[in-house]
């Protein structure tokens, strides 16, 4: 297993090392020196008016997949004399860009460069496209230069791919610098869809705030705003729980007469169920029926999870039965979440029953579904059968995924199958599943939990050396592990390790080593350790004080353990089972401290 590991982190090297020698792959300056200069240049050019995209749309090409567009491209550039118009060939173009052929494209356009086939505005920035979707925003950028040695001007389009090349390939400050530098030109107005693009950028990395500022924006250009851009804000602040924000935002919508339509609510009714407010989601779902927006697979897939996610999976059923009954089809999402349900609540039949339905509609079993099986069936012992589930995802061509993996590892570690868990390890990793941190978190607590502490130390050892970034997650489970062995010595090696890691101990970490520090009668280091978390920022929570208290009173240091519990009240903090059975036991005796009778008595 150990060996496994060096082999994963050597490839890892390689894919470095491979990225660095791929000359496209230019660096954000160098984007920004392209586009600085062209945008320089462009402001200086009088404006003129660019040829309409419509004159290409008449007459298209027929092709409905990759073998006839090349066919008729073939015939086309071979035919004599050539055609007399770009159009044909940039119908070809556009086809396969809907294919998502985009490599095909940009070869294409090459060999129609060596022909003399001169290029409109509309052929490049349909290779603007290709570059985009292919990642490579240097060259992208480079296709402006063809503009100028062609006398043609770039038009919004261009731009707005460009923008939204850059925000596929999560650069949204980039796609915000070409939006600016655009308008400060002042010859080429974005237009709403320029807008949106770069709204749905800031929604990407979570920027709501420059997303309404956009939107805002949109109205000083005299741009009206459409229900894309309005559903695109709405959906980022319901993901982020921001549901007021945009419950405004829906009323300033329908003030501006934009109708909203099943996604606004889709998006308000995930949202509020997200945080509990089942009356609001109710609501919602009333009030978009009112308005003949009726529910679709989206909505009714919500509904189910969230009433699965709250245990409540007769009624998630009942859904599922409502949406079959008025023609509505259940999607994988609307019967991975009644199946995860099932699971949830440990009912493994009926999960299966759903998981077995899925299989018999052909195409709805992905991986995903699969992972939830699996995951169901180890949490309730049953690793045979989440075994054969996995097994059997080979025969649908399904590739387990890390998620998968971990799943299933750790369920033969918690059965004790160890070389099992190990074995599937190496195929993980044989077959290309690079290991996560969770993957580690599960390895070695899996080898703690089976007492091969020695095992879980060198493995952790062995990921250290090979400068994989760890969480403070793994060190605590490899702490507790020493702890409940009672090597303490041990523990504190580790736990004196973190800081030049650069790894800060949580709340966990320190209650793990109080704990052990209690059970070893080390009462002064456990105080110490108990002064030091607080000193360092890190706030004791109800298990630190019950776990020192009860440390406290175990060994006889009632005085202590009384200061300890007026503090804990203090902070708001109650006592658990064990430290109440303590300190009944205590009372009991002849001598009754005041502080002790009074919290038992605001306690009961």
């Amino acid at each position: 297993m150990l060996k496994m590991i060096r082999t994963t982190a050597s490839s890892c090297s390689h894919c470095s090392s491979t990225t660095r020698c791929m000359p496209f792959l230019l660096s954000t300056p160098l984007f920004l020196f392209v586009a600085n200069n062209y945008l320089a240049f462009f402001h200086s050019r009088s404006s003129n008016p660019t040829k309409s995209r419509d004159t290409h749309l008449g007459n298209r090409l027929n092709v409905s997949n990759v073998e006839d567009a090349l066919k008729v491209f073939d015939e086309m550039l071979h035919s004599r004399p050539l055609p007399s118009s770009v159009i044909p060939f940039n119908q070809i173009l556009t086809q396969l860009s809907k294919l998502k052929h985009y490599s095909t494209v940009i070869t294409l356009n090459r060999q129609m460069l060596l022909c003399r086939i001169v290029p409109d505005d509309y052929t490049l920035n349909i290779i603007i496209n290709c570059y985009c979707r292919l990642n490579h925003m240097g060259f992208g950028l480079s296709v402006l230069g063809q503009f100028f040695k062609l006398g043609l001007q770039p038009d919004v389009f261009t731009f707005t791919t460009l923008i939204n090349g850059f925000v596929l390939n999560n650069q949204v400050p980039e796609a915000a610098r070409i939006f600016t530098k655009m308008v400060q030109a002042g010859h080429c107005e974005p237009d709403v869809f320029t807008f949106t693009t770069l709204i749905k950028g800031f929604c990407m990395i979570g920027n709501n705030r420059a997303a309404i500022q956009l939107l805002r924006k949109m109205d000083e250009k005299g741009c009206e705003p459409d229900i894309v851009s309005y559903n695109t804000i709405i959906h980022s602040l319901c993901k982020d729980t921001l549901i007021n924000e945009a419950l405004n935002l829906l009323a300033e919508m329908i003030s501006r007469g934009i109708a909203p339509d099943v996604v606004t609510y889709n998006a308000l009714i995930q949202g509020v169920c997200n945080i509990g407010h089942w009356k609001q989601a109710t609501r919602l779902l009333n009030e978009m029926v009112s308005k003949g927006i009726f529910p679709d697979v989206v909505t009714f897939s919500v509904l189910v999870d969230t009433l699965c996610k709250e245990g409540m999976v007769v009624e998630a059923k009942a859904v599922v039965d409502m949406m079959i009954q008025r023609g509505i089809e259940p999607n994988t999402i609307t019967y991975s979440s009644l199946m995860d349900g099932y699971c949830l609540r440990g009912e493994m039949d009926e999960a299966k029953k759903v998981f077995d339905l899925m299989v018999s509609k052909g195409s709805l079993v992905n991986v995903q579904s699969c992972s939830i099986l699996i995951n169901g069936y180890c949490k309730q012992k049953k690793i045979d059968e989440a075994n054969k589930v996995f097994q059997e995802m080979t025969c649908w061509e399904l590739v387990p995924n890390t998620i998968t993996f971990n799943t299933l590892i750790d369920g033969f570690y918690k059965a004790g199958r160890i070389q099992e868990a190990e074995k599937l390890f190496s195929e993980m990793q044989g077959c290309g599943q690079l290991p996560d941190v969770q993957t580690y978190n599960i390895l070695v607590n899996g080898l703690c939990n089976n007492q091969q502490l020695s095992s879980a130390l060198e493995l952790l050892r062995e990921i250290e050396g090979n400068k994989l970034e760890l969480d403070i997650i793994v060190y605590n489970t490899i702490i507790e592990g020493f702890c409940k062995a009672g090597k303490v010595g041990s523990a504190i090696d580790v736990f004196s390790g973190l800081s030049s890691k650069h790894l800060q101990p949580d709340v966990w970490t320190y209650n793990i080593m109080i704990l052990g520090f209690c059970k070893g009668g080390l009462l002064s280091e456990a105080e110490n350790l108990f002064t030091e978390m607080k000193e360092k920022g890190c706030s004791p929570d109800g298990c630190t004080y019950n776990t020192i208290i009860r440390g406290f009173m175990d060994n006889n240091e009632t005085s202590r353990a009384t200061e300890l519990i007026q503090e804990m009240r203090e902070r708001g903090f109650s006592a658990d089972a064990s430290t109440m059975d303590l300190v009944v036991d205590l009372l009991s005796k002849d001598t009754v401290d005041p502080v002790l009778l009074a919290w038992l008595k605001d306690s009961v």
